[in-house]
């Protein structure tokens, strides 16, 4: 690494450079493990934790442990780490979730949902959320499709955490499996499937999405000081 480059928080270099820094990658200490992730700086100093594009060339397909220290490149296509998300989510203050889709017509639809908690492994980083605000679909926490993501447990391919008999992850699609994903019995969204990027209405099989991003920040509800998100130093 450059020693110019040092292990603050990316969110504060867009507070202090007036919406002035660039996306790109950026190291992080959310707590003992220093982490390389990517900051959208763009869209006010998100840090990025998973991107996938339809049809990527990257495997989603993978194990609790792929998905719990994540894989892929975090400037391109990637799963940044579930024990890095609890990490993230879980120190000083309070975080949001930023869903990010992007359609074959270039059309981006984007929600927030404000509280975004990931829990720790020994509840198999479950995921809570707060209200929804957007212009996209609310597929994590309205029925709207019969189910429910919302206070979910992760599950993959060889650890099944969901409400189905058989195991969400596991189940294909045009060859495709689901890929490690919050599950109810099974899904009403799913940002992990390669083949198709699944978001109710506004992303499926009929209405194909190119891009997908999900990424956290504090919320303004937190104490900025505190947080280990997108801060300071870039790579």
């Amino acid at each position: 690494w450059d020693e110019r480059y040092h292990v603050k928080e990316a969110h504060l270099i867009f507070l202090s450079s007036n919406g002035g820094a660039r996306d790109g990658l950026y190291m992080i200490q959310p707590m003992k493990t220093i982490i390389v992730v990517f900051c959208d700086m763009q869209d006010g100093g998100w840090t990025v934790f998973q991107h996938i594009t339809v049809n990527s060339s990257v495997d989603f397909d993978r194990t609790w442990h792929d998905y719990k220290l994540g894989f892929g490149a975090v400037s391109g296509d990637h799963w940044l780490g579930n024990e890095y998300l609890y990490q993230l989510t879980n120190r000083g203050g309070v975080h949001k979730l930023r869903i990010k889709l992007v359609d074959m017509d270039a059309v981006t639809k984007v929600g927030d949902y404000d509280p975004f908690i990931v829990e720790s492994e020994a509840s198999q980083y479950k995921i809570r959320l707060g209200l929804y605000k957007g212009n996209a679909v609310d597929a994590l926490t309205q029925d709207t499709e019969a189910y429910l993501h919302d206070n979910q447990r992760f599950t993959t391919k060889d650890q099944d955490n969901d409400n189905y008999f058989q195991n969400c992850a596991k189940l294909e699609y045009m060859g495709v499996p689901g890929g490690g994903w919050w599950y109810d019995a099974c899904a009403g969204a799913n940002l992990n499937r390669r083949n198709v990027i699944y978001w109710q209405k506004d992303c499926n099989k009929e209405h194909l999405c190119k891009y997908a991003w999900m990424m956290v920040k504090p919320s303004e509800k937190m104490v900025p000081a505190k947080s280990e998100n997108c801060r300071r130093d870039e790579l």
